[in-house]
C-alpha cells in the first residue's frame, strides 16, 4: 500500500476517462450527510419554537488554526443545562402593551357582521362589527419585532326570529390571518475559547489536500455542513461555503502594531479543480460600521501548490471588540465541485509584510493502519494467523515547514492501546524519519517507510472471538516545534468481518462503463474461509445511477488475475446501487439465499454490470491498491488494471461466529417488504401497496435528500403540486428503520 502522491485531473465537464473507466466529482459527501442527518432535517423546519440563540464569547489575539484538531463551535441544544435561559413569546399582544391577548384570540382582515332578519315582519339589519388593534408577529424570525395591525372577529353570525322563535347560526372564516400562539426561545452564553469558528459550513478534514504542510484543513465547495449541493443541479456559479470566526477583541491594538492576517490555500488538492471564474475570498467585519468588507480575492486554476494570503490591518474601524473575519468561496453550488482548501490561518500583532513563513514541524497525513495491505482485517483471521500481519512499511509523512533545518536526531515513538491500557510502543529513528537526510530540509516534505514487523503486534488474546479495536498515537519531533499538536497523530485499528483496503471516506466517484463490463477487486485472505456478503460504498455523483442493474460476482485467482466465476447473481435477484452516508457508509449486499460462497486465500469480487453507465463506487483518492483493481470490457476473456490510483471501496465479508454486525444486517435483511407505487409516473395521485402489516411511515424526497413531507400509513400520495422530476419514496418502521425506497417520476 502507497500513498498518492499526485491528484487525478479532472475535465472541465467534471469528469477524467481513461479508455472505458472515469472517475468524477461527488455531488454530496456521505460522512456528513450521516453525522448531521437530524439536525438537517431539522433545519428544513425553520420551527421558530423551542430554538436556542447563541451569545459568542469574544477571543483574544494571537489567533491561529491550522486545522489539526476540530476548533468549530458546538452548540449545546439542552434546554436544562446550567446558564440557559428561556423566553416566552406571543404572536398577538395588546394595543401598545406587552400583555398577550386572550387565548384563542382569532382575527381576520375582511369586515365581518351580523345579520338579525325578522321574517314575522320581514325586515333585516345588519351591524358590522368593530376592529381590534393589537401588536403581531409571526413569531418565524428573531429578534422578534411587534408591528401594529387590526382584525375583525373571524365569524359571521345570522339571528332569524320566526313565529316567534329566535335561531342563531354562526360561520366561522377559515384560516383567519391572525391567530393567537406562543413560541419559547432558549439563551445560551458560548464559553469556549478553544472553539474558534461559528459556522461549519466548510468541511473540516483530513484527507482532501495534496501534499498538506499539516494535518487537517479546511474545504471550500458546493456543499452546505450537512453534505447536500446548496442547488441541485446548478450550472451557474454562487456564493457557496463560509467559515466565520468568532468576534475577536481588538479594542487594545492600532495599526502601530503591526497587526496582519495570514494563511495558506490550495486549489484543487484531491478533489475538483477549481477554474477561472471560481474565487475565494476573504471579508473583514467592522464593529464600528457593522458591516462586512472584502478585502482579499483569488481566483481558481490549475495547480496544487499552498499559496499564502498576508493582509495587513491598518484601518482604525477594525480595532475594537467584535472584530470578525470569513473565507466565503464562489464557484458551482451543486456538489463537491470547484475545491479551495485553507490551512494555517492566523492572527497576530507585531508581524510585517515579509512574515509569510510557517513556523513548524508536523505531521502532513494521518496514518491509516499498522497492518500489512489492510485497514481493516476479519478478527478472527487475525487471531488464527497472527505471524507476519504488522506492516513492514508504514507510511509517514512529515513536512518541516521552518526556515531554517530542523535536526532530525529527536527521532519519534507510536504507542498502542486497547481499552485505555498500554499494550506496546514502537520507537523512530530520525535518520529513518529523514529518508535519510542528515537534517530535516526547510519547507520539505519527508515521505518515509517504517517497518513495524519486528517488534509489537496486536494480542489475539485479548479481545473476544468477533471484533476488537486497537487505538494508537504517533509522535515525531524536533527541538524546537513551535505547535505540539502537529507533531502528533491518532487512530484506530479495527477488526471485524471484512477485509479492507480504504479508509472509510471516498474522493471522487469510480466505475468502467461498457454494457456488460466486469469489475473485480483482487483480495489476499488470511486464510480460507466463506463470504456472506459484499460491501459497497455506492457514491452520488452527477447522474443518477440508483435504477442501473448490476450481478454481485465472486471470482477465484487465475496467475494474478480473476479467474473462475465462484458466484454471480441470476437475473431474477439483480442489485441496484444503494447509497449509504456517514465514515465507512457501506451497503451489505447479502448473497442469493443466505449463500455462503468458499474462497481460497486468493479471490476477487466486484460485479458484471448490465447498462453502459459508470456506477460510482467510491474512490478512496489516499491509499494506492490501483494493481488489485481489474476490469474486462470483453466478457472476461481478457483484464485490464484501472489507470487510476487509489482504492475502490468495496469490502468482502466473511462468516464470523456471532458476528455483531453480520446478525444486524441479516435482521435488516429480513426487514424486506413489498412496496409499490401506481401509477409511476404520475401527474397527482399515487396509489401505495405494502404487505408490511404493522404500522408505518412513509416518506417523500427530492433528489437533493431534502424530506419534503411524510404520513402514517399512507395508501396514497398526493403529488399534485410538485415540480416534475424524480423523487425517492422511503417506508420507515416503528422503530424508524428504512424498510425500503422506490423512485416516482412527476410528470
Amino acid at each position: 500500500m502507497r500513498r498518492i502522491a499526485f491528484a487525478i485531473s479532472i475535465l472541465l465537464s467534471g469528469i477524467t476517462a481513461y479508455a472505458q473507466e472515469s472517475v468524477a466529482p461527488l455531488i454530496g459527501n456521505p460522512s456528513l450527510q450521516k453525522e448531521h442527518a437530524v439536525a438537517y432535517q431539522k433545519s428544513l423546519e425553520n420551527s421558530f419554537d423551542s430554538t436556542f440563540v447563541y451569545q459568542s464569547d469574544s477571543l483574544e489575539l494571537p489567533f491561529f488554526d491550522d486545522f489539526s484538531r476540530n476548533n468549530f463551535q458546538v452548540y449545546p441544544t439542552d434546554f436544562t443545562g446550567a446558564g440557559v435561559t428561556e423566553e416566552l413569546y406571543y404572536s398577538m399582544l395588546m394595543e401598545a402593551s406587552t400583555t398577550p391577548m386572550p387565548a384563542g384570540s382569532k382575527f381576520t382582515t375582511s369586515k365581518t357582521f351580523k345579520v338579525n332578519v325578522n321574517v314575522d315582519n320581514n325586515t333585516s339589519d345588519t351591524v358590522y362589527y368593530d376592529s381590534t388593534v393589537f401588536e403581531y408577529n409571526a413569531l418565524d424570525i428573531y429578534p422578534v419585532n411587534y408591528i401594529q395591525n387590526y382584525g375583525y372577529p373571524n365569524y359571521f353570525v345570522f339571528d332569524t326570529l320566526e313565529n316567534g322563535n329566535l335561531t342563531s347560526d354562526t360561520v366561522f372564516v377559515l384560516d383567519p390571518e391572525f391567530e393567537q400562539y406562543e413560541a419559547r426561545i432558549f439563551f445560551t452564553q458560548l464559553n469556549d475559547s478553544t472553539k474558534l469558528w461559528l459556522d461549519t459550513y466548510a468541511y473540516h478534514n483530513y484527507r482532501m489536500a495534496k501534499n498538506p504542510i499539516t494535518l487537517g484543513v479546511a474545504t471550500f465547495d458546493g456543499l452546505n455542513e450537512f453534505g447536500y449541493p446548496y442547488n441541485f443541479g446548478s450550472i451557474t456559479n454562487a456564493l457557496c461555503d463560509y467559515l466565520t470566526s468568532k468576534p475577536i477583541n481588538m479594542g487594545g491594538y492600532q495599526a502601530s502594531d503591526s497587526v496582519y492576517f495570514s494563511f495558506l490555500y490550495q486549489t484543487e488538492g484531491l478533489g475538483d479543480p477549481t477554474e477561472s471564474d471560481d474565487s475565494l475570498y476573504v471579508e473583514f467585519y467592522s464593529p464600528v460600521d457593522q458591516v462586512w468588507e472584502r478585502v482579499w480575492s483569488t481566483q481558481g486554476g490549475q495547480g496544487t501548490n499552498f499559496n499564502a494570503g498576508h493582509i495587513r490591518i491598518s484601518d482604525a474601524k477594525y480595532f475594537a471588540d467584535g472584530f470578525q473575519f470569513r473565507f466565503v468561496n464562489y464557484g458551482l453550488p451543486s456538489g463537491a465541485l470547484d475545491q479551495f482548501h485553507v490551512d494555517y490561518v492566523m492572527l497576530r500583532e507585531m508581524s510585517a509584510y515579509d512574515d509569510t513563513l510557517f513556523e513548524d514541524f508536523a505531521f502532513a497525513y494521518p496514518l491509516y493502519t499498522l497492518l500489512k495491505d489492510y485497514t481493516q482485517v476479519p478478527w478472527d483471521h487475525y487471531r488464527n494467523n497472527p505471524n507476519g500481519k504488522m506492516t513492514d512499511a508504514l507510511q509517514i509523512a512529515l513536512r518541516n515547514n521552518q526556515s531554517v533545518a530542523a535536526n532530525n536526531s529527536a527521532g519519534g515513538s507510536l504507542n498502542v492501546y486497547y481499552n485505555d491500557v498500554f499494550e506496546g510502543s514502537f520507537n523512530f529513528v530520525g535518520a529513518d524519519l529523514s529518508n535519510p537526510d542528515l537534517d530535516y530540509a526547510p519547507r520539505t516534505h519527508y515521505f518515509s517507510e517504517i517497518d513495524l514487523s519486528g517488534g509489537y503486534s496486536f494480542d489475539a488474546n485479548l479481545a473476544n472471538d468477533t471484533m476488537a479495536e486497537f487505538d494508537w498515537i504517533a509522535e515525531a519531533s524536533v527541538p524546537f516545534n513551535d505547535f505540539s499538536y502537529n507533531d502528533s497523530t491518532f487512530g484506530t485499528q479495527t477488526f471485524k468481518a471484512v477485509y479492507a483496503y480504504d479508509d472509510g471516506t471516498a474522493e471522487l466517484a469510480y466505475g468502467p462503463n461498457g454494457t456488460q463490463v466486469r469489475l473485480a477487486y483482487k483480495f489476499e485472505a488470511y486464510e480460507a474461509d466463506s463470504l456472506v456478503a459484499i460491501q459497497i460504498h455506492f457514491v452520488p455523483a452527477a447522474n443518477d445511477v440508483s435504477n442501473k442493474l448490476f450481478l454481485l460476482t465472486v471470482w477465484g485467482d487465475d496467475n494474478g488475475e480473476p479467474g473462475a466465476v465462484l458466484y454471480q447473481d441470476d437475473f431474477i435477484s439483480v442489485r441496484q446501487p444503494q447509497y449509504t452516508y456517514g465514515n465507512n457508509g457501506f451497503y451489505t449486499y447479502y448473497f442469493k439465499d443466505t449463500a455462503k460462497v468458499p474462497v481460497d486465500e486468493v479471490f476477487y469480487i466486484g460485479w458484471r454490470q448490465l447498462d453502459a453507465d459508470r456506477l460510482n463506487v467510491g474512490l478512496d483518492m489516499n491509499i494506492a491498491n490501483n494493481d488489485k483493481i481489474f476490469f474486462s470490457l470483453d466478457g472476461e476473456n481478457s483484464w485490464e488494471n484501472t489507470g487510476f490510483e487509489g482504492s475502490v471501496m468495496m469490502r468482502p465479508m466473511f462468516s464470523t461466529k456471532l458476528d455483531y454486525q453480520l446478525s444486524t444486517e441479516e435482521i435488516e435483511e429480513e426487514k424486506a417488504v413489498d412496496f409499490t407505487l401506481y401509477p409511476n409516473p404520475s401527474s397527482g395521485w399515487v396509489n401505495l401497496k405494502t404487505d408490511y402489516e404493522k404500522d408505518y411511515t412513509v416518506a417523500v424526497y427530492d433528489l437533493g435528500g431534502r424530506e419534503l413531507f411524510r404520513k402514517s400509513n399512507a395508501l396514497s400520495l398526493d403529488l399534485a403540486n410538485f415540480d416534475a422530476g424524480i423523487y425517492l419514496v422511503s417506508i420507515y418502521d416503528e422503530q424508524h428503520q428504512i424498510l425500503k425506497t422506490a423512485k416516482i417520476v412527476k410528470r
